[in-house]
């Protein structure tokens, strides 16, 4: 999610600035050059306060106009600037340097035509600092008895102001650019504000859905809405919890209750069988339907046990738990003519060996039963990565695809396998001891015929542990 968030709220920023500085970088080029401007026309006013007393006939106007082409020498020798002053038919009165000429065409021949009219030049076009070779001009009139008798025309280069404006735009984007890596540090700081208690929300669901129900939510940062959320998440899991508790309890307390009542029906049964002939097929189905009702109250027991109890995880070598419980239940498997062998090495992980030990005699003993005589069960361990695990396979007939999804459901078994003894209940209790130590089990197809089950748990000590 924060990678979705992040980038936009990034570009969001950089829009904001770019919105902010393009304007800016106008603003600031277009004072540079009206700075110029200004500057440009204060000049020309002064060589047209000169040029108002230069006329044409007697000796007294040549002094005058030596003086004013001596002012325009000095200019340009000084500032790099071509100026000159420009009767109205466009012969020069006095000019600087000697072989230029006013322009005839162009901005130059506009800006001359706009001063004849009596209006100083104002407003030139933008220069950019990309127009190498551009030149400024500025006209003002020079007006005598109120008509416009010449014109004085300044023709500037541009070098220093397009400078100018691009140092000023190196600092704005120096600006920007500093502005944006708080922006991102601001955001990087409001999306984790924002996010970190989706994130922690997130963890306790997960724990939650893996069977750590005393999960919980701290609602002491982020948004208030953010904070709301969390509250009512614990209100949510207390509440959830509870019910999980009390169906444990009910379930617990209903088969601890059903077991006597059960004995003792189980007890006249038996009573009753002394007056009966001998071998007599009713009660013999009943006495197998009695003891597997009972199998199944103890079962229900177990699970309800097994789901309410917390682990004791320590670090444990699983190698050597699985190669013992493999030796308790040879015995039985040399009974069935089924081969029990063990491919285990020394493998540690962080567990609960009596749960540990309690599932795996579940998987063994389910492997067992399924697994004609002949063939092989296997019990294996590894280690990769973050977890250990124990590999039970067997060579039994068995699951398809669609029975795989199921196994391990509560009072569930296959269709083919109805007539073995069993509640369905062993590799739910599996599960539960397992889950309870943050491990798991999967089920997967054992080639060539069989079913391979994987018993998960974490190397590392959890968290919650």
């Amino acid at each position: 999610m924060r990678t979705r968030l992040l980038p936009l709220l990034i570009v969001l920023m950089a829009g904001v600035l770019l919105a902010l500085g393009f304007p800016l970088a106008v603003s600031l080029a277009a004072a540079e050059q009206q700075r110029v401007v200004v500057d440009r026309i204060d000049d020309t006013v002064r060589f047209a306060a000169l040029a108002q007393f230069v006329t044409d006939q007697g000796p007294a106007p040549d002094e005058r106009r030596s003086t004013l082409q001596e002012q325009l020498d000095r200019y340009q020798d000084v500032y790099g600037i071509r100026a000159g002053v420009f009767h109205r038919s466009g012969d020069s009165m006095a000019r600087a340097p000697s072989d230029w000429y006013l322009p005839s065409d162009g901005e130059g021949r506009a800006a001359f035509q706009e001063a004849l009219t009596g209006r100083r030049s104002q407003d030139p076009p933008q220069v950019w600092p990309w127009q190498r070779g551009e030149r400024l001009v500025v006209a003002s009139p020079v007006v005598q008895d109120g008509d416009v008798v010449a014109v004085v025309f300044t023709d500037s280069p541009t070098d220093q102001l397009r400078s100018r404006v691009l140092r000023g735009w190196l600092l704005i984007v120096a600006g920007e650019c500093a502005a944006m890596l708080v922006a991102v540090g601001a955001a990087f700081r409001l999306t984790g504000w924002v996010l970190r208690p989706v994130r922690i929300l997130d963890a306790a669901t997960h724990d939650i859905a893996t069977g750590r129900m005393n999960s919980r939510v701290a609602a002491a940062s982020g948004p208030p809405e953010l904070r709301r959320l969390a509250r009512s998440f614990n209100e949510m899991a207390d509440n959830v919890e509870e019910v999980l508790e009390q169906q444990r309890a009910f379930v617990a307390d209903a088969s601890h209750q059903l077991r006597n009542p059960l004995a003792a029906l189980l007890l006249r049964i038996e009573l009753l069988a002394l007056e009966l002939p001998e071998g007599n097929a009713e009660i013999a189905s009943v006495r197998t339907e009695g003891k597997r009702l009972a199998q199944v109250l103890d079962d229900l027991l177990d699970l309800a046990l097994a789901e309410h109890a917390s682990a004791e995880l320590r670090l444990t070598d699983i190698g050597e738990l699985a190669a013992e419980r493999v030796t308790a239940w040879r015995p039985l498997a040399d009974e069935k003519g089924v081969l029990l062998s063990s491919e285990t090495t020394a493998v540690t992980a962080w567990a609960d060996p009596v749960a540990l030990s309690s599932a795996l005699d579940a998987v063994i003993d389910n492997a067992l039963k399924f697994t004609p005589q002949g063939e092989e069960v296997t019990v294996g361990t590894a280690s990769q990565g973050n977890t250990s695990t124990v590999v039970v396979a067997d060579r039994g007939p068995g699951l398809t695809d669609e029975e795989l999804s199921r196994v391990g459901d509560r009072f569930w078994r296959s269709g083919h396998h109805q007539n073995v003894k069993g509640s369905g209940l062993g590799l739910s209790i599996s599960r539960a001891l397992l889950a309870a130590g943050g491990g798991s089990i999967t089920y997967a197809h054992h080639e060539p015929h069989g079913l391979k089950v994987t018993l998960t748990v974490p190397r590392t000590r959890p968290e919650d542990a």
